[in-house]
């Protein structure tokens, strides 16, 4: 079984990039985020007419993540939001279980986890907050056993090896100390982070900004990331970041992860 998170930076104007990857890599499964569209307007036919099922938490101008499934799988059990904070309205959480009668079932997450700048403030706050309720949900969700995979952009620079210039990322809140032990407070509740699991190489990375030449002399940063419970840990066949579709023409500034797992029952 692959999977696959993806920032897509606007599903509808990198539409053509998503459809060509699914009909390419045929992943099983993939996580999108930064939809910046609503439901209604997520290109649901398109996706559909190439094999996949969908389901959707959008909003409009911003956010919203989507899961796609190759048919003859498809979601069960679907949540809609991070639970934790009935008052946060922001569409950046989308869990399904993910069966097939061919297939062991997986739990999977896409998650565009918040940006947090400027820090300090009230976004690095709320950031902070999403982070401290993904891992409480987390540890639930480890509760029940499942093979669970926790995919999407994280917006978290791990560390300094995962920047081609840490030193320039000191202040942004995708690297302060408090947002990377956060992210170690998640990885502690037993995730394996699948991409470091299988390629400890630096200048892997995931995002490159649009300015400044960044693509061009590859100053990126690695943000996206597919956490493993135990139970997928142990179904991991390989993970591989696909850095040549920041190439194309009007690109997203993230690339595809993919993980494969063991699927067969």
């Amino acid at each position: 079984m692959r999977i696959t998170t993806w920032n897509v930076n606007s599903i509808k104007q990198r539409l053509g990039h998503l459809l060509a990857f699914l009909g390419e890599a045929k992943p099983d499964v993939v996580c999108l985020q930064e939809l910046k569209c609503q439901d209604a307007g997520f290109p649901r036919e398109e996706i559909e007419a190439a094999g996949y099922a969908v389901e959707t938490l959008g909003q409009k101008a911003y956010n919203g993540v989507a899961m796609l499934v190759r048919q003859p799988l498809r979601m069960t059990q679907v949540l809609r939001g991070l639970p934790g904070d009935p008052e946060d309205e922001q569409a950046r959480y989308l869990e399904a279980l993910v069966v097939g009668e061919d297939a062991l079932p997986v739990r999977v997450a896409t998650i565009y986890l918040p940006n947090g700048n400027p820090a300090p403030g009230p976004k690095y706050e709320y950031k902070l907050a999403f982070m401290e309720r993904l891992r409480r949900h987390a540890r639930r969700l480890m509760e029940t056993e499942e093979a669970l995979v926790l995919a999407g952009d994280y917006n978290v620079i791990p560390m300094p090896e995962d920047a081609s210039n840490p030193e320039a990322w000191t202040e942004d809140a995708l690297f302060l100390p408090a947002t990377r032990r956060a992210f170690r407070a998640l990885l502690a509740e037993g995730f394996t982070e699948a991409v470091r699991a299988c390629d400890p190489r630096a200048e892997l990375y995931t995002f490159w900004d649009y300015q400044a030449g960044c693509w061009q002399r590859n100053a990126g940063i690695r943000i996206d990331h597919v956490l493993l419970s135990p139970q997928a840990a142990d179904r991991l066949v390989s993970a591989s970041v696909q850095k040549h579709l920041r190439g194309l023409e009007k690109p997203s500034d993230h690339v595809p992860v993919t993980v494969e797992l063991t699927a067969a029952a």
